[in-house]
């Protein structure tokens, strides 16, 4: 196990989940002049350029090594933060998220990859966890410092992002190398490719994942603000619910004790059950308090189930060529939701509550999928 690998890597977590402009998010765009419609277009814009750069990413990272690749994308992670807090309009804030989109898919793999190998794949999930969970308390201080500090001070907050990245891009010098840079393969590279999209049981497994991740992403950054809005919260109560759902998202840690007390099956059903009810409450009320525990209530769900989908997703890697296969796999996840994003938006144009909705819908097909999945298992 490589402790020194890993306290960089939690490092990181903590320094760059510091967004400071994190609870006002979609309020930062829009006085940006960036519509609701436009943003959701620049989140399918950014999600389709990463299924694009996803296997080329994977098979650099292979040759170059995890290290070099984890720095390189975390220097440029720094450099998109300053384009974002110079950022004016809807030109400005597609250049910071195509430069987000080229980091994503270059960290896509990699940064699990150095997790899972550094602790040498034991209690990965633990790992996992902690990892999220220092993403979250990065969130909660830098959410903190804006209700307490910032307030409507959006530069500031967009300034106070940068310097926090920019002290994560330095703390990748002090990662080690955990497996050597492969020969570049295009025969391999294939194979991998090939076998991803032959594998009906992985593939079942990637879009049950997926569908409750692009559920909690749209309705938890900036379909939250919305309904916030319409039930009447001012800016500084949103900035205090949104230290609220941070905290939340550091219930991580807890992921493997949930599920070694429910199982798998019983994880999941807990899980994408909850993000189901949340999504539905949310459509049907316009009442601070009810949207307030569903929106808090889906930030749960999915903060205990992200450490338990990377390591099934982990374990369920054969090839040496890791960083390639979990590209793939990101490739295929992100090709949903660049679809579901559209349709996220677009409702959300209509009918807010239509968007939530779509919500709860993708978290029962998520479940349904799941189960099948597990169902379909090598016995013994």
């Amino acid at each position: 196990m490589s402790k020194r690998n890993l306290r960089c890597m939690y490092a990181i977590a903590l320094l760059q989940g510091m967004v400071f402009y994190g609870p006002i998010a979609t309020l930062y765009r829009e006085a940006q002049g960036v519509s609701i419609a436009q943003i959701t277009l620049i989140e399918s814009i950014s999600l389709a350029l990463c299924i694009l750069l996803e296997v080329p990413w994977g098979i650099l990272a292979d040759k170059l090594g995890y290290k070099n690749t984890m720095v390189a994308c975390c220097f440029l992670y720094f450099l998109s933060k300053i384009v974002f807090w110079q950022a004016t309009g809807f030109g400005g804030f597609l250049l910071e998220r195509i430069m987000l989109s080229v980091v994503t898919a270059g960290l896509s793999g990699v940064d699990a990859s150095i997790l899972y190998l550094s602790c040498s794949g034991q209690d990965s999930q633990k790992v996992f966890g902690r990892y999220n969970s220092l993403q979250t308390a990065g969130l909660l201080m830098a959410a903190l410092v804006f209700s307490l500090f910032v307030g409507d001070n959006y530069p500031l907050a967009g300034l106070l992002t940068v310097l926090s990245y920019g002290a994560a891009a330095l703390c990748t010098l002090g990662l080690t190398e955990v497996k050597p840079p492969a020969p570049f393969s295009a025969r391999l590279t294939l194979e991998v490719l090939r076998q991803t999209l032959s594998h009906r049981r992985l593939l079942l497994f990637l879009l049950a994942g997926v569908l409750m991740s692009e559920a909690h992403q749209t309705i938890t950054t900036f379909l939250n603000q919305l309904q916030y809005a319409r039930c009447g919260l001012p800016d500084e109560a949103i900035g205090l619910l949104y230290v609220a759902a941070t905290v939340a998202g550091m219930a991580g840690i807890w992921s493997a004790r949930l599920t070694h007390r429910t199982g798998k099956r019983g994880t999941a059903l807990l899980l994408y059950g909850g993000g189901t009810a949340a999504c539905v409450v949310l459509a049907l009320t316009f009442s601070p308090l009810p949207s307030i525990c569903a929106i808090l209530g889906l930030r749960l769900c999915h903060t205990l189930f992200q450490p338990f989908l990377m390591e099934l997703q982990n374990q369920q890697v054969t090839t040496p060529h890791r960083a390639t296969a979990l590209s793939v796999h990101a490739m295929l996840m992100d090709g949903v939701g660049v679809g579901t994003n559209l349709v996220f938006g677009a409702l959300a144009e209509v009918n807010l509550s239509w968007a939530f909705w779509f919500g709860g819908v993708l978290c029962l097909a998520g479940l349904a999928l799941f189960f099948k999945w597990y169902s379909s298992r090598p016995q013994g």
